[in-house]
């Protein structure tokens, strides 16, 4: 039977980001995957992590940096980007307007899980 999710969980993070989980372990209780909408201010940025999960990120609107071992790639509004579990990445949102996009984890994220470089 369907499931209508009426509103996403809001998980907070520092930094003025944005986190409302639709589906995932906060929201539904699902493990095999989560789907977030994010949105993050200009000049955001996050730690590094080594993530236990693949991540497809969608953006939406502004550009979302995702700095790598072979350097940085910029994925702009209606460009989407895939980082594979076990790989070093950094997130940040270098437009003055922030960001937009739509995460998709799988399996689903959990803070222990992103493995950040400050955790």
């Amino acid at each position: 039977m369907p499931q209508l999710i009426d509103a996403p969980t809001s998980i907070p993070v520092p930094g003025g980001k944005q986190i409302d989980e639709y589906v995932g372990r906060a929201n539904t209780g699902t493990e095999a995957l989560s789907v977030a909408h994010m949105t993050a201010p200009g000049g955001w940025e996050e730690p590094a992590q080594t993530p236990e999960f693949d991540e497809i990120t969608l953006v939406l609107r502004g550009v979302v940096r995702v700095e790598h071992a072979g350097g940085q790639l910029d994925v702009g509004a209606g460009q989407a980007v895939i980082t594979k579990a076990g790989e070093t990445v950094r997130y940040t949102t270098p437009g003055a307007d922030g960001a937009e996009y739509v995460a998709i984890c799988v399996p689903a994220f959990a803070p222990e899980l992103a493995r950040r470089a400050d955790a």
